[in-house]
């Protein structure tokens, strides 16, 4: 077969350097660490952006926004209406227990109470629990 001298092997001499994409993302956890570590803020609101920030949630860019704007996290969350998928990592959060436990039920009753139909955010909620309830007890029987 003959080799076409046109043909020619692409370099790509980018390959050490960061991203743009990596620049923002690093900028964004730095900015995270910083309204972490701000006491003015109440405890719950830095529980769920410690918590995005653990879980690379894509909300994390517009909480660290309203914390840095002097707005209620909560309201920004709300504002976007009752996420489903969001319910479900909550009531997850929840049954794990720990130092997130008490802003996680917090934010949930809140959306529950916010909701237009209640009911819905409420039986997803109570479907998670049920769910990983079960694996928790599925878990504990096999560890025996």
């Amino acid at each position: 077969m003959a080799n076409n001298g046109s043909a020619f092997v692409r370099e790509t001499p980018h390959t050490n350097r960061i991203s743009r994409t990596n620049t923002i993302v690093n900028a964004l956890k730095e900015r995270a660490e910083a309204v972490l570590n701000d006491t003015t803020l109440d405890p719950q609101t830095r529980a769920i952006i410690r918590h995005a920030l653990e879980t690379n949630d894509p909300w994390l860019a517009r909480l660290v926004q309203s914390a840095d704007a002097g707005e209620d996290v909560f309201d920004t969350i709300e504002a976007e209406g009752p996420n489903l998928e969001k319910i479900e990592a909550l009531a997850k959060i929840i049954c794990q227990s720990g130092d997130k436990c008490a802003a996680a039920l917090f934010l949930l009753v809140r959306m529950i109470e916010d909701s237009a139909d209640p009911k819905i955010p409420a039986n997803v909620a109570k479907q998670a629990a049920f769910t990983r309830c079960g694996e928790l007890s599925d878990l504990l029987t096999s560890m025996t």
